[in-house]
């Protein structure tokens, strides 16, 4: 039974571990998805900025105009690229904790096979003592009525 309760004992650990985990794996897709959220709003941006690009280029706007819209455009594809950075490291980030929490998941589950395999085996043993145990009181029950 001692063994029972250290594996008991483990297994909270590895309970613990694997909320541990759940939560960081949470908290790597809410950011993944907010790195998202932002690029998606840039892109937006972008396609909106080389539609006006696009008609001026059919009107007699000043060059000025077009120009400051093609820094515009320039400026909104750097922060595009840089969030494209950022969204593979969240993304990266994300998928290593996705691991530990599966590993966390299988390691859980081993120490519950564990557990079971041991309390099934404990059992066992009691109801083979007990059998034991009852054999020997009908054999003394036996000795006792044949003596008398």
């Amino acid at each position: 039974m001692a063994q029972t309760a250290t594996f008991t004992k483990l297994l909270d650990i590895r309970e613990k571990d694997k909320t541990d985990a759940q939560l960081a794996y949470r908290r790597s897709v809410e950011k993944f998805e907010e790195v998202a959220e932002k690029i998606y709003q840039l892109l937006r941006k972008k396609e909106d900025a080389e539609q006006s690009y696009d008609s001026y280029l059919q009107q007699f706007i000043p060059l000025e105009k077009i120009k400051e819209q093609l820094a515009y455009i320039e400026v909104l594809n750097q922060r595009i690229l840089a969030l494209q950075l950022e969204l593979q490291r969240a993304r990266h980030d994300m998928n290593q904790k996705q691991e530990k929490l599966s590993s966390a998941h299988v390691e859980v589950k081993k120490f519950e096979k564990i557990i079971e395999i041991r309390q099934q085996s404990e059992k066992a043993l009691q109801e083979k003592r007990d059998k034991e145990s009852m054999d020997e009181m009908s054999i003394r029950q036996y000795r006792s009525f044949k003596s008398r």
